[in-house]
């Protein structure tokens, strides 16, 4: 690998490090109580971030094709740092509100031009292969940090629950100088001029024409919605198992951990089962472990999270390598924008339906129920994947 090239690998390490190492998680809810907010006003400053993150999330993808990868996590990483450089000497709702829109502009365009610039580095370099060695790390690298994030944040709180914030667009300003020195790698653009003409047309081909992609996408959003539900999950669950509160510091953290550690030997598990066994082995796991999650009323249910995140960490890289395979260069970044969009709306329209199905029928019923969705769902998905897996597919015509 040319050694320009090879740099952007450590860069983006920077940068998703940037993003996961997140110190106010733990302390954001005493901090805006302190700053005369209560708990309704939390729920809706984070359905703001996900608010703006759906709303740029393709139109952000379709920026790093068209201006480059580069551009856009140079934007991303700075309205990252601009939202929490705001937090710092914001004291209300409303600019908690715009300080939350900002940092979930930055996250859309960090979405899918951080994958696609590595599979792009890699695939210039003649090692395609690798890609899911190295998103395996890559999101190892993100749970680590997600784990490690939480005691230290709590350690400043004890200063003052801002001090977490400051030492947070630190961190985010980290990602600045790694975006400016990445290299972007030769390869074919889409015409920036009709552009919502190209952008129709991608859409089109990623979801229509090109069936190997669109089920590729599909039985991704499937898999990703459904750990996106599980780890909101989570807190109820304890709850019911009446886990003492000490224990949520050390649970937690271990749960990413586990994420982490397997997600650096994904590539082993689709290199032993192959291909179609891991696709039908991620599916039918996550599913049954809904299941077995519904029976559990003890604390050694808690083991059965374990597993599960285990099973996370083999599906997040592994199905997105299967869709950078199936997408052409210069539409990447749209097309990993697209499943994201489409994870972020399923969990929009099923995380209120299950929050109140949980209320009124209790949380072994809601992952009973979560368990039959996702099985099915995932199962079909999965079968129709394979079997178009082995068929010619289209080609993306510019």
């Amino acid at each position: 690998m040319p050694a320009k090239l090879s740099s952007n690998i450590s860069k983006l390490y920077v940068i998703k490090l940037s993003k996961w190492l997140m110190l106010t998680v733990p302390i954001v809810f005493l901090f805006y109580k302190e700053n005369g907010l209560a708990t309704r006003d939390l729920f809706l400053l984070k359905a703001a971030y996900s608010f703006a993150i759906v709303v740029l999330e393709i139109p952000s993808g379709y920026f790093g094709d068209v201006w480059g990868r580069k551009a856009s996590l140079i934007l991303g990483s700075f309205l990252g740092f601009l939202g929490f450089s705001l937090y710092t000497i914001s004291n209300g709702f409303w600019s908690f509100l715009l300080c939350e829109l900002i940092l979930g502009m930055g996250q859309s365009f960090i979405s899918g031009s951080d994958s696609a610039l590595l599979y792009d580095t890699l695939q210039e370099s003649g090692r395609p292969e690798a890609y899911l060695k190295q998103e395996g790390r890559l999101i190892s690298l993100g749970n680590f940090a997600e784990a490690i994030a939480a005691p230290i944040g709590v350690a400043l709180a004890a200063i003052s629950l801002r001090t977490p914030y400051f030492f947070q667009a630190l961190i985010a300003f980290s990602a600045i100088p790694a975006s400016l020195l990445l290299v972007e790698p030769p390869r074919h653009r889409i015409d920036p001029k009709k552009s919502g003409e190209q952008l129709k047309k991608i859409i089109t081909y990623a979801l229509t024409t090109n069936k190997r992609l669109r089920w590729s996408i599909l039985f991704s959003s499937a898999m990703g919605t459904a750990t996106l539900t599980m780890a909101w999950m989570i807190q109820p669950f304890f709850h019911h198992l009446a886990v003492p509160l000490a224990l949520y510091g050390l649970f937690i953290p271990g749960l990413n951990l586990t994420t982490g550690a397997v997600s650096m030997h994904a590539w082993r598990v689709e290199k032993t089962l192959g291909d179609r066994a891991t696709v039908f082995f991620i599916a039918g796991s996550i599913g049954l472990l809904y299941f077995a999650l519904s029976l559990g009323e003890t604390l050694w249910a808690v083991g059965l999270l374990y597993l599960f995140y285990m099973a996370r960490g083999v599906a997040t890289p592994t199905l997105r390598n299967h869709i950078n395979t199936a997408t052409p260069s210069e539409i990447r970044a749209t097309v990993l924008s697209i499943r994201s969009l489409i994870i972020r709306l399923c969990f929009v329209a099923l995380g209120p339906f299950l929050g109140w199905f949980a209320d009124s029928a209790g949380i072994p019923s809601t992952f009973g129920a979560g368990g039959l969705l996702f099985t099915l769902c995932g199962l079909v998905a999965a079968l129709k994947f394979t079997i178009e897996a082995r068929r010619p597919q289209p080609a993306w015509k510019n």
